[in-house]
């Protein structure tokens, strides 16, 4: 069984487990394993949400043995309140969280896929209530003037000798902010996007942009460099202020 399969087979014995347990409702895969199966390889996890009656979530969250039924498991982190990372003893990772009804108007979550349910549960339940969350403002401006503003703070940080800071403002933050733009400057291909992360699949989706990624990200020594070269890819493609321009060019050549 090669392992895209071995993933599938594995939710589905998930849900058959679920299905022996007393207050379980409905099993949703989410992601490569939900509705993009399309995107589902070898390097994919297990990403699933399980529904169970109001009052037992704590249940199904303080003891894993209806996932340890299915496979030994070989390590597990609790990390949110809701859920888990987890490895299964075969190499199988998953990451997943529990909840009651009447918390998922509160999750944000992409659409997902019912791997099952009670039969008296719709297949509605794996659609979110509310539409996933809008990015932050979006406004070209706006994204420009906090890519400038994250180079400039980011190296003044880099000459007081605080790299991993200067690091994360330059060759995070920063390139954050020209991801954002990126569907400013090319059409963006129909590779799947992920709502909370727009990182997801980017050199599949602006693969023009992507080919300027290694000198944005040039490593914890060379934030200079690496701000140099974003801030001239921005004035290649938008009108950026020349007395911030100079401010970071400063900073950089010091």
């Amino acid at each position: 069984m090669d392992k895209t399969q071995q993933l599938l087979t594995r939710l589905d014995e998930i849900g058959q487990s679920l299905d022996q347990t007393a207050h379980a409702l409905a099993l949703i895969g989410l992601g490569s394993v939900g509705i993009e199966l399309d995107r589902l390889d070898a390097y994919s996890d297990l990403d699933f949400f399980v529904i169970v009656a109001a009052g037992h979530k704590a249940t199904y969250l303080q003891s894993l043995d209806w996932l340890a039924h299915v496979c030994p498991i070989a390590y597990q982190f609790r990390n949110t309140p809701d859920g888990y990372k987890l490895l299964f003893q075969d190499g199988i990772f998953c990451e997943f969280a529990v909840f009651e009804p009447d918390e998922l108007h509160q999750v944000p979550f992409a659409p997902g896929r019912v791997i099952w349910k009670q039969p008296h549960i719709t297949n509605t339940i794996a659609i979110p209530p509310q539409p996933s969350p809008p990015p932050a403002a979006s406004a070209i401006e706006w994204q420009l003037g906090e890519a400038l503003t994250n180079l400039y703070v980011g190296l003044g940080r880099y000459r007081r000798g605080e790299k991993l800071s200067a690091a994360r403002f330059v060759q995070q933050y920063a390139v954050d902010r020209v991801l954002a733009l990126a569907a400013n400057l090319e059409p963006e291909s129909r590779a799947p996007k992920d709502p909370f992360a727009s990182e997801r699949r980017f050199e599949q989706r602006f693969p023009n942009t992507a080919r300027e990624l290694p000198h944005f990200v040039q490593g914890y020594e060379r934030s200079p460099e690496s701000a140099l070269a974003i801030l001239a890819f921005l004035e290649r493609h938008f009108a950026v202020n020349p007395a911030i321009a100079a401010a970071i060019r400063a900073l950089a050549n010091e």
